[in-house]
Order: structure tokens, then C-alpha cells, then sequence
């Protein structure tokens, strides 16, 4: 996946490595910001200090480049789930797994550690590599799934599947928001995301019992009606299953037995089609939230109801939230947006939460913090569809949400 040169060849000497890291480095920067769709030979070349020739030197093809920054990544992972597993037990190997993200996301902030980048991008490249890197991940999930105790039942390996999932897709959801605090509070927030990973939102004996909610349509507010919805829908599956460059224009009219042009005339260009998903994901969040309050009943009822509607949405519905992995492709001003947009949704769950919390009804944890883990795993849910298909759909519900509300180690 990337360049090596002949043994014995004067390319070998450290500062030829040297060289190349700071290629990487600087790649790893540019994927963060534009995704890999946004990098470019001549941005990388320009923040090294060197022409685009000499960087061609190292990495004959942009692809090659993405692919040797995502491994690289992925190697930085794999360490860090070697660390933790060297825990003698399974509360300890999820402690030291936020720790170690929370140090190494410290050192990065400090230039004490090089970069790393979001995996999301793994579906933009082509294959081999796409293939080859992916199949890496799912790897390195297995290992973290190891954390947790063998599974008694088939239930109980989806269960744990599920728990893995969550912790995982946390700690790749860190850079959406740690950027709201301070390099010296991330002692505290690892403290504290520990605590609700391991013992949920819900008071012990609390019961977890979520009623669906049904949001109507006409409900939508004005900023949706530039885009039939039957558009969002085919965008925002493929999108979430294909990723941005798997879901073309093509695939999009195909889907829904338009033309092109049919396309073009409703929306200018595929970002914009993007944005106006997030859009439409971050109101269907909003107006769940608005049913979940004036259901009424405790703020862990309205709490359950939210949570387990968006699962529902999420896990089984035709139309899902889009994944945070497509907000990589946005320009950063769009992608600022949206980010915002996700922050003020969470803290509609931590005002929940606080007045929980004053009820006796939620768990005394940061609630800050505790609503970034409850839209980490909402968002990522839809990666389950797969492994939850062999379940009942209150099931997968009740097992997903039970993780939030009672943590990663209360009994199936």
C-alpha cells in the first residue's frame, strides 16, 4: 500500500522514513478535513514543502497515498486494543480502551503524536484496497468484542457484538466534539465516559421499557421542502451502505427510476444532496425528541421513547438517519454546520438528562458527555442491520437500547 524502495537502495536511510511520515502526516490532516476525495498531491506537497514530483517519489498514486494513511491508522488501533487487552478483565479492558484513545487524542492535540485519521474514508477508495483495509477493521472489532465475557447463547454473541459496536463507534465519534473542551479536562471526560459505558444512563433496578413514537409527517419544518423525500430516502441508504463515492448520481436516479436531469433539476450538485440529508436527519432527530417530551411521563420514559424510536429508525425503518461518516465529503464550512447542528441535538438529551438527574429518575452522570455517547450510538446503529436481522424487531430494539440505558456489562 505504499512505496518501499529496493534494499539497498540509498532511499532506506532514516531520512527517506522520515520524509515519507511527514507525506503521511500531512495526508492525514488533508483526509480529516476533505476526506479523501478532497486530498490532492499538490495540498499534501505544499504542507510538506516539496513539489508534487517529489511526492509522486514516495506515492506513485493518490490512492495508494489514502490507502497507507488508513493502514497506518488501523496499525494505531490494533496497538491500542493490544493495551487494552492486556487487562485481566473485561471492566478493565473497556477503561484502559477509553484511557488510551483519550491519551493519544491528548498527545495529537499537544504535536507530542502524529495524526490519525477517521476509517470512515476506507469506503472511498477503490479495490484492492477498499477490501483489504475493511476487512482489517472487522478484524480489529473481533478483538475488541473479545473485551467482554464469552457468549453463552446466540443472543448473547449479538448482544456482544452490539456492546463492541458501541464502545468502538464512541471512540471514532471523540473528534466530533472533544474539540468543546480542553486538552487538561480529558482526564475527567475519560473518567466520566467510563462511567457511563459502564453503568448506562438508568438508575440500577430502573426498567428500560421505551414507547415507539409515531411522528408525522406534516410535522416537517420548512427548510425540508426543497427535496422529495423520496429522494433523502434513496440517497441516505445508499450513501450509508456504499459510502459517498459508491453512491453516484446514477445509482441515485436509477434507485428512484428518474433521470439524471430529474436529479439535477431538484438539487445542483451531489454535496448539496448531502447536506439536505443531514438536514433531514437532524429534524427527524428533533421532531422525535419534540414527540418523546409531550408524551410526557419521567424524563427516563421520555428518555426510553426517544432513544427507542431512533433505533427503530435506525435499525429497521426504510428510511434512516444518514451516517456522520458522510460528513467527511462536505466543504468545512457545511461540515461546521452540521457538526453544530448534531451538538444541539445532544444537548437537547443532556437537558433531558439534567432534569432526570433532579428527578431521581437518571443516573447522577456528566450529562454532556453522556448525551455525545447516546448519539454516538444511534448514529452508528445502522452499521447493524446485518448482524440484528435474525432478531425480532422489539429485540434488536430492546438489546440495543438496553446497552445505553443499563451499560455495556448488565446481564442479557
Amino acid at each position: 500500500m505504499d512505496a518501499r524502495p529496493e534494499p539497498g537502495d540509498d532511499a532506506t536511510t532514516q531520512r527517506f522514513q522520515q520524509k515519507r511520515e511527514r507525506i503521511l502526516d500531512a495526508a492525514t490532516r488533508l483526509i480529516n478535513r476533505h476526506g479523501v476525495k478532497g486530498m490532492t498531491f499538490v495540498d499534501v506537497a505544499e504542507l510538506v514543502e516539496l513539489n508534487t514530483t517529489s511526492v509522486t517519489y514516495y506515492f506513485k498514486r493518490k490512492e495508494l497515498l489514502a490507502a497507507a494513511v488508513l493502514d497506518r491508522t488501523i496499525d494505531r488501533l490494533e496497538a491500542l486494543i493490544r493495551d487494552a487487552a492486556a487487562q485481566p478483565t473485561p471492566r478493565a479492558r473497556m477503561a484502559r480502551y477509553v484511557e488510551a484513545h483519550l491519551e493519544l487524542h491528548a498527545r495529537i492535540e499537544l504535536n507530542q503524536a502524529r495524526p490519525i485519521t477517521v476509517l470512515s474514508d476506507i469506503r472511498a477508495l477503490g479495490e484492492p484496497f477498499r477490501s483489504e483495509l475493511t476487512a482489517r477493521y472487522v478484524s480489529a472489532l473481533r478483538k475488541v468484542r473479545d473485551f467482554f465475557d464469552p457468549p453463552r447463547s446466540d443472543r448473547d454473541k449479538i448482544l456482544r457484538t452490539i456492546r463492541a459496536h458501541i464502545l468502538v463507534q464512541n471512540m471514532f465519534w471523540l473528534p466530533g466534539w472533544l474539540a468543546l473542551y480542553s486538552v487538561s479536562d480529558y482526564p475527567r471526560i475519560s473518567r466520566r465516559m467510563i462511567e457511563v459505558l459502564e453503568h448506562g444512563i438508568a438508575p440500577d433496578g430502573a426498567r428500560w421499557t421505551p414507547q415507539l413514537l409515531s411522528v408525522t409527517p406534516q410535522a416537517q419544518t420548512p427548510e425540508s421542502e426543497g427535496m422529495p423525500e423520496n429522494f433523502a430516502r434513496a440517497a441516505t441508504c445508499l450513501i450509508n451502505e456504499k459510502g459517498y463515492r459508491g453512491a453516484s448520481v446514477e445509482q441515485i436516479a436509477s434507485e428512484l427510476n428518474v433521470t439524471k436531469g430529474s436529479f439535477y433539476h431538484h438539487l445542483e450538485a451531489k454535496d448539496e444532496l448531502v447536506l439536505e440529508c443531514f438536514r433531514r436527519s437532524h429534524e427527524r432527530i428533533w421532531l422525535i425528541q419534540c414527540a418523546a417530551i409531550e408524551a410526557g411521563g419521567s424524563q427516563l420514559d421520555q428518555l426510553a421513547a426517544a432513544i427507542g424510536t431512533l433505533l427503530d429508525v435506525q435499525l429497521c425503518s426504510e428510511f434512516p438517519l444518514l451516517r456522520t461518516t458522510a460528513l467527511q465529503v462536505l466543504p468545512s464550512e457545511w461540515r461546521t454546520d452540521m457538526l453544530e447542528r448534531s451538538t444541539r441535538l445532544a444537548r437537547r438529551f443532556a437537558g433531558m438528562m439534567i432534569d432526570g438527574i433532579s428527578e431521581g429518575t437518571v443516573r447522577t452522570i456528566d450529562p454532556l458527555i453522556a448525551s455525545q455517547i447516546v448519539m454516538g450510538a444511534l448514529n452508528s446503529a445502522y452499521d447493524l442491520r446485518g448482524w440484528i436481522a435474525p432478531l425480532p424487531q422489539g429485540t434488536a430494539i430492546d438489546l440495543y437500547g438496553s446497552t445505553v440505558a443499563h451499560g455495556l456489562f448488565a446481564d442479557s
